[in-house]
């Protein structure tokens, strides 16, 4: 997934992603939705198997994998900066919006319109990642068919059945078919020819570029230990975990940052956690907004930055130095076997979380927003954006106007 020999244009990333920044409600189906239908469906600009890929590989590391995504993509369509310009625009729009939340409604419950317009959107977000995964699936079923269409389907399974029960563990079901597939390749049961080219380079570039990933991460050992002395450092061992260190999904940093916000440094009570949550749910972009609420609460506005660069420099960092030798890295034949293992699981796993999304729709109004909005982008195929700002616009009437309830 080279960048191509005629590089999109700068001011069309910055527009492209931030458009996705700011649309971007309801989290990791929605971000993969919207940068599939940008880059593969819209522009052309990557191929479906190469998009497979990057999701694969952006859901085996840890930290904001929708984010990690974004900086991906707008490397292959751009090259270094256009990574770093797309990356800013991906999170810059939610972070915005939550520091002016953060402002406003922490000292106070958020006033009923917000809290009506995000339950609304988030109750529609189960039929976005049904959406999601069937169109990723399907593609990369057409491929797998001819050659290994059983293993294909029972990692595929695998995956979204993960989703369901394990939770964070769910990365160990992604690393374990990826290895699954490498080991029947090995063992001579399948017979493969790397898609790409310069196979042997691979291997060395990789060797290179995972040297050169332990060296840039020889610095959270010195926040670890900078959280012991409170303040900032504490702060940013805080977001660290956020960032770094959290398998699993959006939803994995809640416990990592209650049992550090409210417990042990008490930054925030229970109550004004549940508030920072509310606010990460109803803003655009990642999930891991939620964590500069937090830095916030702690140390003001410049807290709420430091959190943010702390849990988003290691996604930045750590693609941005892969991402040169992603080609290369495909060509590798053994890494060629694991990505085609472990790439339909993380499929199956956009498919399943679905349904502990849906499983979260408490109230009645809520679930018919949830059929009428998931009829309306699965069969009447509205856009994922127009289907949740519908849903949004919805949830903040019947809340705001006629009163509906919305869980606390």
């Amino acid at each position: 997934m080279p960048p191509p020999d005629h590089p999109v244009p700068l001011r069309t990333v910055l527009r492209s992603w931030g458009r996705i920044g700011c649309l971007g409600f309801g989290g990791p189906p929605v971000h993969v939705a919207m940068l599939r239908e940008l880059c593969v469906e819209r522009e052309g600009w990557i191929e479906d198997d190469a998009f497979e890929d990057a999701i694969a590989a952006t859901n085996l590391l840890p930290g904001p994998g929708s984010s990690q995504l974004a900086i991906l993509t707008a490397w292959t369509v751009r090259g270094r900066l256009g990574g770093l310009v797309g990356g800013l625009a991906f999170v810059g729009p939610g972070l915005v919006a939550m520091l002016v939340l953060a402002a406003v409604f922490l000292a106070s419950s958020p006033p009923e319109v917000v809290r009506g317009a995000g339950a609304g959107a988030g109750a529609v977000v189960a039929a976005v990642a049904v959406h999601a995964g069937w169109g990723l699936l399907q593609p990369s079923w057409a491929r797998a068919r001819g050659s290994r269409p059983m293993r294909w389907a029972a990692y595929a399974v695998l995956g979204a059945t993960a989703a369901v029960l394990l939770g964070p563990w769910l990365v160990l079901v992604l690393l374990g078919c990826g290895v699954a597939e490498l080991a029947w390749t090995r063992s001579g049961g399948a017979r493969r020819r790397p898609r790409g080219s310069g196979g042997r380079g691979g291997s060395a570039d990789g060797g290179s570029a995972s040297r050169r990933g332990l060296h840039a991460h020889a610095w959270p050992v010195l926040l670890a230990a900078a959280s012991g002395v409170g303040g900032l450092g504490a702060l940013a061992w805080t977001a660290l975990k956020v960032g770094a260190l959290s398998y699993g999904g959006g939803f994995v940093i809640i416990p990592l940052m209650q049992a550090d916000a409210v417990d042990r440094h008490h930054w925030l009570t229970d109550a004004r956690f549940l508030d920072a949550v509310a606010l990460g749910q109803v803003t655009p972009g990642p999930v891991v907004h939620t964590v500069a609420a937090v830095g916030y609460a702690a140390h003001g506005v410049g807290g709420a930055l430091l959190a943010a660069a702390v849990a988003f420099a290691p996604s930045f960092a750590v693609v941005l130095v892969l991402a040169p030798r992603f080609e290369r890295l495909r060509a590798d034949a053994r890494l060629r076997a694991f990505l085609d293992g472990a790439g339909p699981a993380a499929l199956g796993a956009i498919l399943g979380a679905a349904v502990p999304l849906a499983a979260s729709v408490t109230e009645t109004w809520q679930v018919v927003v949830l059929v009428v909005g998931g009829a309306l982008l699965l069969a009447g195929r509205l856009s994922v954006v127009w289907t949740l700002l519908a849903a949004g616009a919805a949830g903040a009437v019947l809340v705001a106007a006629l009163g509906a309830p919305v869980a606390g």
